[in-house]
């Protein structure tokens, strides 16, 4: 049996080759605008890009098909996204924007010209000057926290030590819905699921879920500055007191494992500490979240996926890399480390350049018929979890935890859809999908 077709393709281009260039090479002008650029920016590069990083919601099968023509041959290498609001209404500087894949690549892997030293430095916003740990870290330093820390997210310990826990998450959380025939798949399963793995795996306290949850919301997704320092000052104030209850109290699990940690034979610094607590809650609690959303929204609104995964449990391991590769639910940004010509372009020292991984993940180049849902897809190699040395730190963990899920899942819940009438618009990134209200059949 082949691939699943997709549904919606309001986004394909025509088959023949002169059409799909014109018809790219007009999107492309239409995005185009007069905003400021660096004067070393080509005027004819400088487009606006918000439509395809995750800040518009669509009702498609596929929600991001509109940015699909971004990696058509047609398109130059280089584009250029200028300044615009940022956290809490601050401008951000313009970026360049990458959309082939052998560029996002080389971006994520080129450590002598593309850094990410200051990356998710969100705490800078209210004075505090320790770093993201090991994501605002390059080599070679980065290798000695990323070594530090991958033991506790290996496949082997995984298996050990947290699958167990995921599965009986799992099944508690399914057997109490399956006889309702109903559940909010966004709000009261996806939002809840992952993070209650990552609570216990960190050793958090349960009664801390929905403040944790608020407080994230607020860092990641408003736009009000004083709200946003508000919800870091909340959560590093938590953070460095659990520190000090663990330093006196050691336990089993991660964050005491930080604590009492040593790196090349010595202790760790408080600021390495608070480091690395704080990046592994910053990225614990929403991504897999929204690639749960993500992924039952489409197996809903396009039933042949759930009904072959049903048929053969086979499949379920490249099922979830295809809803991985057509859900890139982040994209990832790199500075320059030196001037330097690219595609006949200067790229300038302190530069930024942004990687767009919904583009990149279908890109033709690298994905025979990309925008096809493919379970039996072989060498998925996608941007997901990013790429090169600060590939995701938790892919291991997330991947396992959405094969027990579909396996879970399909031994106990018959055929879903969308309750009629129920919106289903959703933002193709990191906002997802807030609501997704499934219905089956109880027996």
């Amino acid at each position: 049996m082949g691939a699943i077709a997709p549904l919606a393709r309001s986004n394909d281009f025509k088959d023949d080759d002169l059409t799909e260039a014109h018809s790219a090479l007009a999107a492309l002008d239409a995005i185009r605008v007069d905003k400021p650029a660096p004067d070393h920016v080509p005027r004819d590069r400088v487009v606006d890009l918000a439509f395809a990083m995750g800040g518009v919601p669509n009702d498609l099968v596929d929600p991001y098909a509109p940015a699909g023509w971004l990696n058509h041959p047609a398109i130059p290498r280089l584009l250029f996204n200028p300044s615009q609001p940022g956290l809490g209404g601050l401008p951000t500087d313009g970026s360049w924007v990458v959309t082939h894949y052998e560029d996002i690549d080389r971006v994520y892997s080129d450590n002598d010209f593309f850094s990410n030293r200051g990356a998710a430095q969100f705490q800078a916003l209210i004075g505090e000057t320790f770093e993201s740990i090991p994501l605002g870290i390059d080599p070679p330093d980065h290798s000695k926290y990323r070594m530090f820390l991958m033991p506790y997210f290996s496949p082997a310990r995984i298996s050990r030590d947290l699958e167990p826990r995921i599965r009986a998450i799992v099944v508690e959380m399914i057997d109490a819905i399956a006889d309702k025939g109903e559940v909010d798949m966004a709000w009261d399963f996806g939002r809840v699921f992952p993070v209650r793995v990552f609570m216990g795996l960190m050793g958090f306290p349960p009664k801390m879920f929905e403040t944790f949850l608020a407080w994230e919301w607020d860092i990641l997704h408003t736009a009000d500055l004083e709200t946003i320092q508000a919800a870091l000052r909340n959560v590093l104030d938590f953070l460095r007191g659990f520190i000090a209850e663990k330093k006196a109290s050691p336990d089993e699990h991660l964050v005491s494992a930080i604590v009492h940690g040593r790196i090349e034979g010595r202790a760790l610094t408080e600021d390495e500490i608070i480091g690395m607590v704080w990046f592994l809650w910053l990225g614990g609690l929403d991504t897999v979240a929204a690639t749960i959303s993500q992924m039952f929204r489409r197996m809903a609104l396009q039933p042949d996926i759930q009904h072959r995964i049903r048929k053969d449990r086979t499949l379920i391991n490249g099922a979830v890399e295809e809803f991985l590769r057509t859900q890139p639910i982040l994209g990832s940004a790199r500075r320059a480390t030196q001037d330097f010509e690219w595609h006949g372009l200067a790229i300038r020292q302190g530069d930024m350049v942004t990687c767009l991984n919904p583009s990149g993940n279908f890109d033709p180049a690298r994905f025979a018929d990309p925008r096809t849902f493919d379970p039996t897809r072989k060498g998925n190699r996608h941007f997901t979890f990013v790429g090169g040395v600060h590939t995701c730190l938790g892919a291991h963990l997330a991947r396992r935890e959405l094969r027990v899920l579909l396996e879970e899942w399909f031994d106990r819940i018959p055929e879903f859809g969308i309750r009629a009438g129920a919106d289903i618009t959703v933002y193709p990134g990191l906002m997802s999908v807030r609501n997704l209200p499934l219905q089956w059949q109880v027996a």
